[in-house]
């Protein structure tokens, strides 16, 4: 015989904050005297309107309720502490909290059905333990249950549990008794659970309006109500919840299955302190971890190297790489400069290396003919990670290709250490830059500057141009190369301007008599247009 724990956190969101970010930031506890805490709400902009996600207990008393707005909720207590909802935390605290659950069954898992998958939502979670045959760890099921409560407290979470043969049964009752634990005796659900409210079929709101306008209140209600009137008025989910809550219906129960974990350790006898002995033993943690990654043909993209003190107190340190990566050397030169930071204090006594980020590690085969090798891709993503740490993540990028003739729309920048995840490369669109009549400028301008020239009319190349109040006598000339604009796109002069682009440029490679080269175009031509414009456009090498 299945028995089901269904753990209900009715405030799981504001607990979360009040264990971590409400302590430290408006340096209130809960009162250890009369055990009150502090009026505390989670809020979402919704529709245009900031509206009350979550509420604490204290927020409850005050008549404070999920979906209000904000301002009637400040109306109602002015001094209410107010945090914006965090539905990335609150995932990953309660993927945490599943772990720690498994130390009273191996079989846990987040009820996904909880009214809506995200959390901070309605500011609870549930989560299933199936304890079938692991209560005689703890000498009953009433001790594990009891455990399983106060562990919650202590851990800073409010809980309400129930337990059951079903699913479903220990789902109602952890719900709707107004114990903070029940426990329903083997196949005895259907008389427990005969006057809990119809709502505990964790039915649809449509649904049980419409049963509660039929007077069917009560679970017990529908128990011997004919099944095919029933089906044919609401269709077969109101008989599956209660073949299902009643144990009729099998309801499976999906565990929760972490993620591997790519982890190494290394523990001292004695203390280290000496920053060569930390290079040295982080080195052998990296050619460990390597091994392990090796045999998943994985590679690391990020990695947190932490340092545990004989004092009790840790730090850490993380580095990242711009493709996957399993290799030691080249790890280790990212993780060097910052060896300095680590404060070893009283000595080091455990040292732990983990992966956090992994991806699969590919050897591609390039032809000869295309010049490139994996070799010089591979260069190029280490000294990428290298000038990343060295300056910071943030300053390193990389340009580009995009599918376009205008010159300044023809690539876009990128963080470097995110280049893998773009798809197009230069190498691709090579054979493209080849044809092109002209090359194309080393230095390209952002924004196209204007310039006067003097040219031999109507489609001669410049004679003479004036840029910055200095005059440039054009020795030799190349051109013209013309571009005509994408008609699928806003035919805007540039980004920062609303002046529409003429229908065609005309580009023109220039040498002045001091040997310098310029990018110049003509926008606009004299068949069309009375008056054209002239720009400088790049500089060539």
């Amino acid at each position: 015989m299945k028995r089901i724990i269904s753990l209900w956190l009715p405030t799981f969101a504001t607990d979360r904050l009040n264990r971590t970010k409400i302590k430290a930031k408006y340096k209130i506890t809960v009162n250890e005297k009369n055990n009150k805490e502090f009026p505390l709400a989670t809020v979402q902009k919704l529709n245009g309107v900031k509206r009350i996600l979550a509420v604490n207990n204290a927020a409850k008393l005050k008549g404070i309720k999920t979906g209000c707005s904000l301002a009637d909720a400040k109306a109602l207590f002015p001094e209410l502490l107010i945090e914006k909802a965090d539905y990335i935390n609150d995932s990953k605290t309660l993927e945490t909290l599943v772990r720690a659950f498994q130390r009273y069954s191996p079989w846990t898992a987040i009820d996904r059905n909880e009214n809506n998958p995200l959390v901070s939502l309605i500011g609870s979670a549930s989560i299933w333990i199936d304890i079938t045959g692991c209560d005689h760890l703890y000498d009953g099921e009433h001790l594990l249950v009891k455990d399983l409560y106060n562990y919650c407290l202590r851990i800073g979470y409010q809980a309400r549990i129930g337990l059951a043969d079903t699913p479903g049964a220990a789902w109602a009752v952890a719900r709707f008794n107004n114990a903070l634990s029940t426990i329903i005796p083997p196949k005895s659900q259907k008389e427990a659970l005969a006057h809990y409210p119809i709502v505990a079929l964790r039915l649809d709101p449509t649904t049980t309006e419409k049963l509660h306008n039929l007077g069917l209140n009560q679970i017990g209600d529908v128990y011997n109500v004919p099944r095919a009137p029933l089906t044919s008025r609401f269709g077969l989910g109101l008989l599956q919840r209660l073949d299902q809550i009643l144990g009729l219906e099998n309801e499976p129960i999906s565990p929760y299955r972490s993620k591997p974990e790519y982890l190494v350790r290394i523990s001292f006898p004695e203390p280290i302190g000496n920053k060569q002995d930390i290079k040295f033993a982080l080195d052998k943690l990296l050619i460990k971890l390597c091994k392990v990654l090796e045999k998943n043909n994985l590679g690391a993209q990020l990695l947190k190297f932490s340092i545990f003190r004989i004092d009790n107190t840790h730090m850490s340190i993380k580095t990242g790489t711009s493709q996957p990566s399993r290799d030691p050397e080249h790890l280790a030169f990212l993780f060097q400069e910052k060896l300095d930071t680590i404060d070893a204090s009283f000595g080091i006594e455990i040292l732990i290396l983990q992966a956090i980020e992994t991806n699969k590690l590919t050897i591609n085969q390039f032809s000869i003919d295309n010049g490139i090798t994996q070799k010089s891709n591979t260069n190029i993503a280490k000294l990428i990670d290298r000038l990343s740490g060295k300056l910071g993540v943030q300053n390193v990028i990389r340009f580009y290709p995009v599918e376009s003739h205008i010159p300044e729309q023809a690539n876009r920048a990128v963080l470097a250490i995110n280049s893998t995840k773009v798809s197009n490369s230069w190498s691709n669109t090579s054979k493209f830059l080849n044809n092109y009549h002209l090359a194309r400028p080393l230095e390209l301008l952002s924004q196209p500057l204007p310039i006067d020239v003097i040219a031999s009319i109507p489609d001669g190349p410049p004679i003479m141009f004036i840029w910055r109040k200095q005059k440039y006598k054009v020795m030799n000339s190349e051109g013209p190369e013309r571009i005509a604009p994408e008609w699928w796109r806003p035919r805007k002069f540039s980004s920062n301007s609303n002046t529409f682009a003429p229908k065609e440029r005309d580009y023109y490679k220039l040498e002045d008599h001091k040997g310098k080269r310029y990018w110049v175009y003509r926008n606009g031509n004299y068949s069309t247009q009375k008056i054209t414009k002239w720009y400088l456009h790049g500089f060539f090498s």
